[in-house]
């Protein structure tokens, strides 16, 4: 293993890193339905690890995209879900809009948590760069030009 640290180890661009998220979530979504026929809190424990997973794997670069992942990921699976099966996330006769608005708010702790540690992530693996001196950027005194400008 290198002399890298687990916040500097990502490396995957945020694009793959988006069409990943969504597989997996859909993925977890399936496999949760064919266990217990609606979303349930193995949804919410799998959706927090791979809010933090998909923090850990991107490159420095495209950190912003896999910043506003998480939510994101949650709102397109439960509104298909609302739209196709909505008993998996609401009451069964409740209109779109209802039960992916139910659904949020049945989820909402594993959302909030796992957007919070995903940010977490990326705000250590940010400072580790800015430590690192490979992303920090020179800073000059009110009314001074630096070297070059």
């Amino acid at each position: 293993m290198s002399g890298k640290t687990l916040w500097e180890q990502g490396h995957e661009p945020g694009r793959q890193l988006v069409t990943l998220g969504l597989a997996a979530t859909l993925t977890i979504v399936a496999v949760d339905l064919l266990i217990t026929g609606r979303v349930s809190v193995l949804f919410d424990i799998a959706f927090v690890a791979l809010s933090v997973a998909l923090a850990l794997l991107v490159r420095p670069r495209d950190f912003f995209t896999v910043g506003v992942l998480p939510p994101l990921l949650m709102v397109a699976v439960f509104t298909l879900l609302a739209a196709t099966r909505p008993g998996a996330v609401a009451h069964p006769d409740d209109g779109v809009v209802q039960a992916l608005i139910s659904g949020l708010s049945s989820h909402s702790l594993a959302l909030v948590l796992g957007y919070a540690l995903c940010l977490l992530c990326l705000a250590l693996r940010q400072r580790a760069h800015d430590q690192d001196g490979r992303l920090v950027r020179p800073r000059s005194a009110p009314g001074h030009l630096h070297p070059g400008g």
